[in-house]
């Protein structure tokens, strides 16, 4: 299998990286002075499970100079899937897998929406990581997983050969639910609200655990996406809000999400995408989320800012 990986920060480069550690052929589309250092130097790893540097089979900032492969691992910020999405025709063969892993519910339906039904394979993944330089990136914490699953369920011919593909990876675990939908949400659950949280708050997981105050917000605005995907029909677990508290409380004092580091280091965030989706689609679906409205409504000036929109 010949594999792609659209986007080299922290959760690309990781999965990217331990591919072709194993010896896969895996070429990267990066830009900018991580692609030159990528080329220069390869991709250096820093990670829990062991350090390591590999030289990329290719990378270049043009798809058409990687050409077509059996799989898209798309690992671009959730607001860029549909640029990219639009990019990647010279990597898509006939049968070629588009695999999202972003944060958020919505990127198989929008690369769907861009190259027709069934092209994406729903996913997610799970760890901490993050890029400290061009070339180089840290996996902070969280055992390194994917996941992901056809629609329906169904065991078909791709998935069950890209499950026994990656299963030869060393440095992650691979997981075919049986509902992909709910596991993505039940991500969802975690992750929109600590990112929206932890950058109110301007702190890491461990003071978000001691202040009574900041956990209750944080539960309270974990329960209203539970009964927002609830509300969608999606078959989240009965416990499925106890769950995503029980694995909050288990993670590193000094650990923060990807969107509250972007807003809080002035970049664009995923905050559209996580916090901004909760509020559209309870919007769309006549539920209420007051508590993440607000801290939507708290953060949107920091987003603003940071992608120059700010109005005068």
């Amino acid at each position: 299998m010949r594999l792609a990986v659209f986007g080299v920060g922290g959760v690309g480069g990781y999965f990217g990286g331990r591919l072709a550690e194993s010896g896969k052929w895996v070429g990267f589309v990066a830009r900018g002075p991580h692609l030159q250092a990528l080329r220069r130097d390869g991709l250096k790893v820093e990670s829990a499970a062991g350090d390591f540097q590999v030289r990329p089979a290719a990378a270049d900032d043009d798809p058409a100079a990687i050409g077509p492969v059996d799989v898209v691992l798309l690992a671009v910020k959730a607001w860029q899937v549909t640029d990219a999405a639009r990019a990647m025709g010279p990597l898509l063969g006939p049968r070629t897998i588009v695999l999202p892993i972003q944060n958020g519910v919505e990127a198989a339906d929008q690369v769907d929406g861009i190259l027709g039904p069934g092209r994406a394979l729903p996913g997610l993944c799970r760890l901490v990581s993050y890029v400290v330089g061009p070339g180089h990136i840290r996996h902070a914490g969280v055992d390194p997983l994917l996941e992901f699953g056809e629609r329906d369920g169904r065991r078909t011919e791709r998935v069950l050969a890209l499950q026994a593909f990656l299963e030869k990876v060393r440095g992650f675990s691979v997981s075919v639910p049986d509902d992909i939908e709910a596991a993505i949400w039940e991500k969802f659950l975690f992750i929109a609200p600590v990112g929206a949280v932890g950058a109110a708050t301007r702190k890491p997981f461990g003071v978000i655990r001691r202040v009574a105050e900041a956990r209750a917000l944080l539960e309270a605005a974990i329960r209203e996406v539970a009964a927002l995907a609830r509300a969608r029909g999606v078959r989240i677990r009965a416990d499925a809000v106890e769950r995503t508290l029980a694995y909050f409380d288990g993670l590193p004092e000094d650990g923060n999400a990807s969107m509250q580091r972007d807003i809080l280091e002035g970049r664009p965030s995923e905050l559209d995408d996580q916090t901004g989706a909760v509020v559209r689609l309870a919007r769309a679906a006549g539920v209420p989320v007051p508590v993440n409205e607000s801290l939507y409504r708290a953060l949107l000036p920091a987003e603003l800012q940071a992608r120059g929109r700010l109005p005068e």
